[in-house]
């Protein structure tokens, strides 16, 4: 599983790839441990994190939240510890939650998967 990860790596922005290149929002933010792609949570209209894990492999992600250092393995289904990636290591404290700023619509509760 050390292989799955590349302290490395920087992310690859503060928010989510796919969510920022089609004008989308997200949840909750992931970064891939092994590449450094950050992708949206599950909760997230996109699931941008998951769907980076079934185009690659990279089968370890990292929260990208401030103050949450915790992993997950889509292979194992489990949470687990792990080293500390290249900074930064979450998305800017002052980027709210959901966001981004001035892209979440009014209903986004309604547009989220529980």
């Amino acid at each position: 599983m050390s292989s799955d990860i590349d302290t490395n790596a920087a992310p690859s922005g503060t928010g989510c790839v796919e969510c920022d290149a089609d004008g989308g929002f997200w949840v909750h933010l992931r970064r891939c441990a092994a590449c450094g792609h950050v992708g949206c949570c599950d909760t997230s209209p996109g699931q941008h994190a998951t769907a980076h894990y079934r185009e690659t492999g990279h089968r370890l992600i990292q929260s990208f939240e401030p103050g949450e250092d915790w992993y997950w393995d889509y292979v194992d289904e489990s949470t687990f510890e792990g080293p500390e990636l290249a900074a930064p290591t979450s998305h800017p404290a002052d980027q709210p939650v959901p966001g981004p700023a001035g892209r979440v619509p009014g209903n986004w509760q309604q547009l989220i998967h529980t």
